[in-house]
């Protein structure tokens, strides 16, 4: 009997596009991380490594800040200097290679533009972007001019962005309280450039999370119920695992509506299993 990994193999190689099997001798499906690292492990790159693992890519990651965090907040925020934001994404672009990448916490205009620019120059096809602006605590995690270049920039080439409500307000200019809203919003974010959006429904009220999909013109509403108990609030790291998780199926070949639907499957049971650890928000569990 073929071990796991040997079935995972045959699985991923069935699956990826021709330039996976190119790029990669193993047939491993390959995906990088342009984010924050989270000090308390539960979001950041952090999150987006273990969640590439969960699923069978290889991760790599080019950090762009440190952040003194925990389930509380973030205390303390360091950006990584932008030419060696870069020099990351160089190294592993130039070597190893990647067939999906995602962004999340940028820290700065100037680390944005730099991102934007190796997206560009890479010509990255599946791009993940996060647009992160706060942490769960509430803390703000993109400095307010870097929110332009964000739009002007980055968001162009995404293939599919993934804002909650309180960046899909910040992008698109309208309150989203409700689904209706929701779907507003990601049609106006959608006008920005992204191919794809995803208005996630985590903060907003009813019995189920319902994240809308706008491509093509079309919605759709991926909705799960809420999760009771103390889980139900462990959501530290959600948005990242989320967003990691769409890269990862898109690195593995993926068509959109699909990541993003096998996506959210995976954060609702990641948040199932979080981490009762911490004093403040605590994480979800993607392993």
């Amino acid at each position: 009997m073929a071990s796991t990994a040997k079935r995972r193999k045959r699985r991923i190689l069935r699956q990826a596009p021709s330039q996976i099997r190119r790029g990669s001798l193993s047939g491993k499906a390959r995906a990088l991380t342009v984010a924050g690292s989270d000090s308390g492990g539960g979001a950041g790159i952090q999150a987006d490594l273990k969640t590439f693992a969960a699923l069978g890519v290889y991760g790599m990651s080019a950090l762009t800040a440190l952040t003194a965090q925990n389930t509380r907040g973030v205390l303390a925020v360091h950006p990584v200097p932008p030419d060696f934001v870069r020099a990351q994404i160089d190294a592993v672009a130039n070597d190893i290679g990647f067939d999906a990448a995602k962004t999340g916490m940028l820290a700065n205009a100037e680390i944005v533009s730099t991102v934007a620019d190796a997206m560009r120059a890479y010509r990255v096809r599946r791009l993940v972007v996060d647009p992160v602006m706060y942490a769960a605590s509430g803390d703000r995690l993109l400095a307010p001019e870097a929110e332009r270049v964000m739009v002007e920039r980055l968001l162009p080439l995404a293939f599919i962005a993934t804002p909650n409500t309180f960046e899909a307000a910040a992008l698109s200019g309208i309150e989203v309280k409700t689904i209706a809203d929701q779907e507003e919003a990601a049609r106006r974010i959608a006008k920005l450039g992204p191919r794809a959006v995803l208005v996630k429904g985590g903060r907003t009220a009813g019995p189920s999370s319902v994240d809308v999909l706008y491509q093509g013109g079309g919605i759709t509403r991926l909705g799960a119920k809420r999760i009771s108990g103390p889980r139900g609030t462990a959501t530290h790291g959600a948005g990242c695992t989320l967003s990691a998780a769409i890269a990862a199926h898109l690195a593995l070949g993926a068509e959109l509506d699909k990541a993003v639907s096998l996506a959210k499957r995976f954060v609702t049971r990641a948040i199932r299993r979080s981490v009762l650890i911490g004093h403040g928000i605590p994480p979800v569990g993607p392993t």
